[in-house]
């Protein structure tokens, strides 16, 4: 009876002691996942709080709700079931009409914007220069009154001698050779000449 007593009574302690350490553990996963609770819960709320703020930003650079732009998403599209007019039904005005012509035509001239002009060409700064000019030029002259009067415009020297024999070919600018050095001058109505051939774009303009 006294063993019984006893075996009984170690049963129970280990029991207890099996018992205590279950609790024990149970207590500690608790505490560990409340403290992964509480993180993953302060992640969420700062996603919260960015996607807050960058809602706000996205309206305020594009002017839409994105809420307001997320339901609009979702409503079907008006124009894919606009029904299609009747193929008996037409326009009081032909295509072919007058007055359809002429609507058509003011509204192309209204939707076609106006070319602005733009800055004069090399070629025209070198025709006006020279026209201004009492005595021929040499190329190398031509590109040091350019570049002084237009400092905003990169003016090449061999740029200038090519775009000059060019105007010299088309008849607007008359070449003339005194010596080893080339002179050019515009060409007016009154001393106009036959085109000139253009020397090559290597020859001396000292």
């Amino acid at each position: 009876m006294t063993e019984v007593s006893a075996e009984t009574t170690d049963l129970k302690a280990q029991y207890a002691a099996q018992v205590t350490a279950d609790v024990q553990r149970n207590a500690e996963q608790q505490a560990r996942i409340n403290a992964e609770l509480a993180a993953l819960q302060d992640q969420l709320h700062a996603l919260q709080r960015d996607q807050a703020l960058l809602e706000s930003m996205q309206q305020a650079l594009t002017g839409h709700n994105p809420a307001t732009t997320a339901d609009a998403s979702k409503q079907p599209d008006e124009a894919s079931v606009t029904p299609l007019p009747q193929q008996g039904r037409r326009n009081k005005t032909s295509p072919g009409s007058p007055k359809s012509t002429k609507d058509s035509r003011k509204s192309a001239a209204a939707g076609t914007p106006v070319k602005a002009a733009g800055p004069p060409t090399l070629g025209e700064l070198i025709r006006s220069h020279l026209t201004a000019q009492p005595e021929p030029r040499s190329a190398a002259e031509i590109t040091t009154a350019l570049t002084q009067a237009h400092p905003d415009r990169n003016v090449k020297a061999t740029v200038v001698r090519t775009t000059v024999e060019g105007l010299v070919a088309k008849g607007r600018v008359e070449r003339s050779k005194q010596g080893n050095s080339v002179f050019y001058s515009a060409v007016t109505e009154s001393n106009g000449s036959a085109p000139t051939t253009p020397l090559p774009t290597d020859a001396t303009t000292s």
